[in-house]
């Protein structure tokens, strides 16, 4: 396992972490908020001797630890309007990437569990994934249609390297011709390029390189364990030069942080291959708009306020709004300028083009294969 890296065998097999005041080298999140659904919360405080500053001098590097997930299924369903598809597979729940502004933290309170800083170390995996999934597509009367691999946790994250679930899934998907999209932020998506390659042969596979930022240096603090920006679009080229369909995601665009850069992320992403691309508005719902808050003063003191600011305008005033059809593209002057800047850039370089959706992708291949074990009497006639 990577380095500090440590098992628990249950969930809530520890206390949460108290609220430390500063963020610990090499993560995202500078709080460990309570959990929402608690009735009590504990809460640091200077009790006049200096006691809180000294408890807090120096922390150390927090670990990253790995429960087992006992899920009794691999498929995830919504009936969300705003989202491109109605299933997905996870196999981490919790990301190490650390992205201080990633929508899925506060799913992490359903564990628990604290959005914060618990979100980025302490996760939870599922050993049985791919075996689950294989018995849900063999379920009678079930139909295909594209399978969201990661759509709330990256499921490329430093722990796959030697979990290898997302592998597991993906050999099960191409066993039954099963269409899939892939979103990431890690180069590590190379590392199963044979099996891509093949399912793209058979117009099965779409894998999207989401890109916040071209700059390495606000990208560490922004994702500090994702891949660096170059290495995705050097993943993009690599997949594009391979024949498997490659897209960019700019999300999440931040305005006043990097939404200026939108732009010249699309170039890049184009010239390195890419043939479709998307974004995002930033999101943040319920503990993110805290840790985002904590973010900007602790990174950017000089122009927090203007930030915020901006959000608002394009939140109806508010940092948050979650209606559908407007949560991920905002509202007003400034969300209305980006959405045209993004349409006009995507024309320009050829990312509008029709074949970047999942309905591209071809449902009618899959089947059900002869499980191990041979062909049963039934299969005879």
């Amino acid at each position: 396992m990577p380095d500090g890296t440590a098992f628990l065998d249950t969930p809530g097999a520890e206390p949460p972490l108290p609220l430390p005041p500063a963020a610990r080298k090499g993560r995202g999140a500078g709080l460990n908020p309570p959990n929402r659904f608690e009735r009590s919360a504990r809460e640091a405080f200077d009790d006049g001797w200096g006691t809180l500053e000294a408890a807090f001098a120096d922390l150390p590097p927090l670990p990253t630890t790995l429960t087992k997930d006992h899920a009794k299924s691999a498929l995830a369903w919504n009936e969300s309007p705003d989202i491109g598809f109605d299933r997905a597979v996870n196999p981490y729940r919790g990301c190490e990437h650390g992205c201080v502004y990633c929508y899925a933290r506060p799913s992490h309170a359903y564990l628990g569990l604290s959005p914060g800083l618990d979100f980025e170390t302490r996760l939870l995996f599922k050993p049985d994934v791919a075996a689950l999934l294989e018995k849900e597509l063999r379920r009678p009367g079930y139909v295909a249609r594209p399978i969201a691999l990661g759509s709330n946790t990256d499921p490329y994250q430093p722990v796959e390297r030697t979990l290898q679930l997302t592998r597991a899934v993906l050999e099960v998907l191409d066993r039954f011709d099963h269409p899939v999209t892939i979103v990431t932020k890690s180069a590590g998506v190379l590392r199963d390029i044979d099996i891509l390659r093949r399912m793209a042969e058979r117009n099965l596979v779409r894998v999207c390189l989401s890109v916040t930022t071209l700059d390495a240096r606000l990208a560490r603090i922004m994702e500090p364990r994702a891949a660096a920006p170059e290495r995705r679009l050097a993943a993009i080229r690599h997949l594009s030069e391979t024949g498997i369909p490659a897209a960019v995601l700019a999300a999440p665009m931040i305005p006043g942080v990097n939404d200026s850069e939108l732009e010249t992320i699309l170039e890049r992403a184009a010239g390195a291959g890419a043939t479709s691309a998307g974004y995002v508005l930033l999101r943040l719902p319920l503990e993110i708009k805290q840790l985002f808050e904590d973010w900007l003063a602790r990174h950017m003191p000089d122009r927090a306020a203007r930030v915020l600011s901006l959000i608002r305008q394009t939140r109806g005033g508010a940092l948050y709004d979650s209606r559908f059809g407007v949560r991920q593209k905002g509202t007003g002057a400034y969300a209305d300028l980006l959405a045209q800047r993004f349409a006009v850039a995507a024309r320009r370089l050829g990312l509008e083009r029709r074949g970047g959706g999942t309905g591209a992708l071809d449902c009618s291949r899959f089947q059900v294969p002869q499980a191990a074990g041979g062909a049963t009497q039934l299969a005879l006639f």
